[in-house]
């Protein structure tokens, strides 16, 4: 069963969140975008803000309903707070004697509430978990960044129209990866939200916030309305693919003429990988002052879509974008189950919306999948 709370009671989950020791990270509407910022108040939220959204295009209209959370995605994705585009990994230092000394950045992490996570950006999160944490050597920076995170998922109740997450059984509704979640309802002249906990630390966040207002059990109408505008929003879902004959059809397509036809469209930007929410590459840089005596190592996010990305002693191993386009779809839709046992995937969209030349993941898929040729 699930609690009720009334949208005007905002504040007090952000306060509660922020009573117990998290500092709140959440949608804004910020330079025509919705971001993913710090927020202290309810007002801070991109409240009465949609998204407009079609391959190589992203617009914010005004959304009279003025909700909360009515918008599908953002070009941010939770994976920058989480695994930070640039970070440092250690530095070092030379003294007068010549002795080094070599100096690690600290694990330790604040304590954040993400509030407004997706269903599918959830499941992006527990795809890098499996990268970052799951394998032979964790990665101490991020393990310090995740343990120390709140995850406030949001049910989506109205979807894009690069959305795909129904085929990816990702979405709309949230699937796990949760302390709390959220479905905001605005019908029939009420907006109130439903909530449920999905782990030990949202129990205990609920029952704070119960301390501060009135949290009933959700009526049965009330459910079913929820329901209803969560269904709606997957029913309205235009684009899908098969992720089971994808995994099968483009680990065998390695010669499929398709590969030419979008290498011809493609620009090599990376706009797609940087807004994907499960891309993980990166690469060192080192760094010294002009002295010798100071040192420091940066990990940044990279792309296979760059010709450093793949260099080896001689030159790169993917030369020619054709080869780059085909490695990053391959491997997220293929091999990457290899890999980590599901999709590289979550339906998100971003990668079609802001893709300067609109090409789009689910229509390159289905026609390789199909063998189709234009």
């Amino acid at each position: 069963m699930r609690l009720r709370f009334e949208a005007q009671a905002m504040n007090s989950l952000l306060d509660t969140l922020k009573a117990e020791g998290y500092g709140v990270i959440g949608p804004r509407a910020r330079d025509g975008a919705i971001v993913y910022e710090p927020v202290e108040r309810a007002d801070d939220l991109a409240r009465g803000w949609r998204d407009e959204q079609q391959p190589g295009r992203y617009r914010l209209s005004p959304d009279e309903r003025q909700v909360y959370f009515g918008f599908a995605s953002s070009p941010h994705s939770w994976k920058a707070w989480l695994f930070p585009a640039r970070e440092r990994l250690f530095s070092a230092t030379r003294n007068d004697a010549g002795d080094i000394a070599f100096i690690p950045e600290q694990d330790t992490a604040p304590q954040r509430a993400f509030i407004g996570v997706r269903a599918c950006d959830a499941s992006a999160i527990a795809s890098q978990d499996r990268i970052f944490l799951e394998g032979p050597i964790a990665d101490r920076s991020y393990s310090s960044r995740r343990k120390n995170s709140l995850i406030v998922a949001v049910e989506c109740t109205s979807s894009a129209a690069c959305c795909f997450c129904v085929s990816m059984r990702t979405g709309p509704n949230v699937r796990g990866g949760h302390d709390l979640a959220l479905t905001e309802v605005s019908r029939n002249g009420r907006h109130y939200f439903l909530v449920h906990a999905g782990s030990n630390a949202g129990r205990r966040i609920l029952e704070r916030l119960g301390a501060r207002i009135d949290l009933p059990n959700a009526t049965p109408e009330e459910e079913q309305d929820a329901a209803a505008l969560v269904e709606e929003a997957g029913k309205t879902q235009q684009r899908a693919i098969d992720p089971a004959a994808a995994r099968v059809q483009l680990a065998a397509a390695f010669d499929d003429p398709a590969w030419d036809e979008i290498a011809a469209r493609c620009v090599n930007c990376a706009n797609c990988t940087l807004v994907c929410p499960t891309c993980f590459c990166s690469t060192m840089e080192d760094t010294a002052d002009l002295r010798g005596n100071h040192a420091e190592r940066w990990r940044r996010w990279d792309s296979c879509f760059t010709l450093d990305h793949s260099y080896l002693h001689g030159g790169s191993v993917r030369h020619s974008a054709k080869s780059r386009y085909r490695q990053w779809l391959t491997h997220k839709l293929s091999t990457w189950w290899d890999q980590f046992g599901t999709s590289g995937c979550v339906g998100c969209g971003r990668c079609i919306t802001w893709c300067p030349v609109a090409i789009d993941l689910t229509q390159e898929t289905n026609r390789i999948v199909r063998h189709e040729i234009h």
